[in-house]
């Protein structure tokens, strides 16, 4: 399946981001490159600009019908928002709303919790990515909801540019129509997704697992070409929006940062 990450691998193009540099932690088992952030719980009370980077002023691509734009991404009743709204910004005729990590994080337990946009054409997205503008192989994990069907998630992950690795998974209820947490554990020889507690792939061949450490994004965007994989775009009139209310990366081999937190009810 053809998804937004393999256009960009087709066309060279690459979003920008912050890179730094540091000892790897001891806790964390060798990566092909290492980690510079280490655990946290973000609850979205600020955006921190430490901790993440806003994209601004490009698209990634002809197969992105929105720019990325500032305005979009805000923070109010303690959410994260992202919205994508018809908005004439730079070659496109909406804007639409991406944040990422200025620090890259390598094995451990990534979740968040937070209410995908309405709208077919529409992707609403949770991933890690690390590629060719940090000097590295592109390695990628994802989830990302379809606005043509947001009763179920998509999970997939690229190991050096190959990915091909897509699982539909079910979302009870739409995942724009409430607050789902989503969640996977990555670990050198193994990676499990879960939605809602329930765990929905796991992978156990070294080859389909991804070793660079990768930065964490959230990003809504929409598209008037990819219609087969994320639907006719149609727009309603009124922005959509990503709503999140908590992100968190537990590193490997250490105990879990909250109460809800995935790593508190398993191995």
């Amino acid at each position: 399946m053809t998804t937004f990450k393999s256009y960009v691998q087709r066309f060279g193009l690459v979003s920008i981001a912050l890179v730094n540099v540091c000892v790897l932690p001891q806790t964390v088992a060798a990566q092909d490159a290492q980690p510079t952030g280490g655990s946290f719980v973000d609850n979205f009370e600020r955006l921190d600009s430490s901790r993440w980077y806003v994209s601004d002023g490009w698209n990634n691509g002809p197969h992105q019908n929105c720019t990325w734009s500032r305005k979009q991404v805000s923070i109010s009743d303690g959410m994260l928002q992202l919205q994508f709204i018809q908005s004439r910004t730079g070659e496109r005729n909406y804007a639409c709303g991406e944040i990422q990590t200025t620090k890259r994080y390598g094995y451990g337990t990534y979740e968040a919790r937070y209410r995908t946009a309405t709208g077919s054409g529409l992707n609403s997205a949770f991933f890690t990515y690390i590629g060719p503008t940090d000097k590295k192989p592109h390695d990628e994990i994802d989830f990302e909801v379809l606005g043509k069907n947001s009763g179920q998630v998509q999970v997939n992950q690229y190991i050096s540019a190959k990915g091909g690795n897509e699982k539909l998974a079910p979302v009870a209820g739409g995942a724009d129509q409430g607050f789902n947490d989503y969640a996977f554990v990555w670990e050198k020889d193994r990676l499990r997704y879960y939605v809602n507690g329930k765990l929905v792939q796991d992978v156990t061949d070294p080859s389909k697992i991804p070793t660079n450490a990768q930065k964490i994004f959230f990003s809504l965007w929409g598209t008037d070409t990819l219609s087969g994989w994320m639907g006719k775009f149609t727009y309603s009139g009124k922005p959509a929006t990503m709503q999140v209310k908590r992100v968190a990366f537990t590193a490997a081999g250490e105990k879990c940062l909250f109460p809800e937190s995935i790593t508190c009810k398993i191995d």
